[in-house]
């Protein structure tokens, strides 16, 4: 079979003084970073909507890029062009994961039969290309907020008949996952939330998420589906209320209907600065909660109230994604790249190139948490920090062997507290500044 990207050779690592565009400058797969390689602290993978079919078309124009890979677009000779490109694009960069929304693999049919059939074909055709590469899936999940029948979401829609598509569409997609190995299965809850309470039961529309949800663990589990199930929160977009706002929010969802133990979290960096927090914040509740699963790492525009889905190139926020990272120990899924290129960058080369500064950023980002975690002295700070905690009445309160009675009589006696010790951030930001940038 011809190449597609037949000028473009498997992208090699050349160090960090490389100029050549299409190879890696920080991303050295089989390097040792505290312990592991760092292709196993990073686990990438490509994100099949929009690597093999964002073109760059945005509602003011149409695409700028050519994503028919020599076949007619809406066809499935086009689907299995899309595995042949995606399988010899992760090859040459060297990704080992994808990712993927049902209708990303094939043309939607009016009849969900029909879809089903041309899903379990194309789903062959994948496995052929994994056996041969050993490239692998990480997640898959259903699209289920693009066609206009989910206009007013699928698990919180005011439909029955689309609340029973929705999940004709979860089982299908649950059934390829299970069938190429995928680690997870995601819930991206693009339209589930409400545009006014006018007209929407926020109960009853939430509970109704939560009964597909828990329909989803009880078929997969039923096909052999051990891999988690994740949330990716979003606050805003396409929907002005989405449920999933936050990492917070989807943690105290799953927990009131009792989705905690098979569900974790698919946290985006884009997402989290939608809701107002930095995306080391949503990692850290996630993390801390037991709940981080996989990432989406792509960056947005702070310019920019919606989801840019840009490739990360802030090298400060992969810095603090990976500190987080390694802080927890590592993650169960993935880093899936959710970027799209550009509107003018329309070619093939600038699809290579887009993933290489993604990886390169992350791969820059995995070695400064690291010196920063060997370091010692943020870790040291914040554990010295606490130390009113270890001993006398702070141990005490941490033992829960005291009462309000007795807090009380003690804040008397003391009569007046000392303030407590400077939080000198801009001490430790400076100690971040001195890892990242040496001269």
């Amino acid at each position: 079979m011809s190449e597609i990207f037949e000028n473009i050779p498997k992208i090699p690592y050349e160090g960090s003084a490389s100029k050549n565009p299409l190879a890696f400058k920080y991303y050295d797969a089989d390097r040792i970073v505290m312990g592991k390689p760092m292709k196993e602290h990073l686990p990438f993978a490509m994100a099949w909507w929009h690597n093999l079919g964002a073109n760059g078309v945005d509602m003011f124009g149409r695409g700028t890029a050519d994503k028919s890979f020599g076949a007619a677009e809406g066809t499935m000779e086009h689907a299995k062009a899309k595995v042949d490109a995606g399988f010899e694009f992760m090859q040459k960069l060297g990704l080992n994961y994808f990712c993927f929304h049902d209708v990303d693999l094939v043309p939607e049919a009016e009849d969900i039969k029909e879809t089903n059939r041309r899903l379990d074909e194309i789903a062959d055709y994948i496995l052929e290309k994994m056996e041969v590469t050993g490239i692998k899936c990480l997640w898959g999940t259903a699209n289920m907020f693009s066609n206009p029948r989910f206009m007013n979401g699928a698990g919180s829609t005011n439909s029955a008949d689309v609340y029973c598509f929705a999940a004709a569409q979860i089982k299908k997609a649950l059934d390829i996952t299970v069938k190429l190995g995928g680690r997870g299965y995601v819930f991206w809850g693009g339209r589930e939330g409400y545009e006014t309470l006018l007209n929407t039961d926020v109960k009853f529309e939430q509970e109704n998420i939560a009964r597909l949800m828990k329909m989803a663990v009880a078929y997969g589990r039923s096909i052999g589906f051990t891999g988690d199930f994740y949330i990716e929160p979003k606050p805003k977009e396409p929907m002005k209320h989405q449920y999933d706002f936050d990492a917070a929010t989807a943690i105290g969802f799953l927990r009131q209907y009792g989705l905690d133990k098979d569900f974790k979290l698919n946290i985006e960096a884009n997402h989290a600065t939608l809701a107002g927090h930095t995306f080391q914040h949503d990692l850290r509740i996630s993390a801390i909660n037991g709940m981080l699963g996989s990432i989406d790492a792509n960056q947005g525009d702070y310019l920019l109230g919606w989801d840019t889905d840009e490739f990360p190139f802030d090298v400060y926020e992969t810095t603090m994604c990976m500190y987080e990272v390694l802080q927890a120990g590592g993650i169960a899924g993935g880093f899936n790249f959710d970027a799209k290129t550009r509107r003018p960058s329309y070619t093939y080369e600038d699809m290579f190139e887009a993933y290489i500064l993604g990886m390169d950023s992350f791969a820059l980002g995995l070695l400064n948490a690291a010196e920063i975690i060997e370091d010692g002295r943020i870790g040291e700070f914040v554990h010295d920090r606490y130390e009113s905690f270890r001993s006398g009445i702070g141990a005490r309160i941490v033992n829960g062997e005291t009462t309000l009675e007795e807090l009380a009589a003690y804040a008397e006696k003391m009569g007046k507290p000392e303030l407590p010790g400077s939080g000198r951030q801009e001490y430790l930001e400076g100690i971040v500044n001195s890892i990242l940038f040496k001269k």
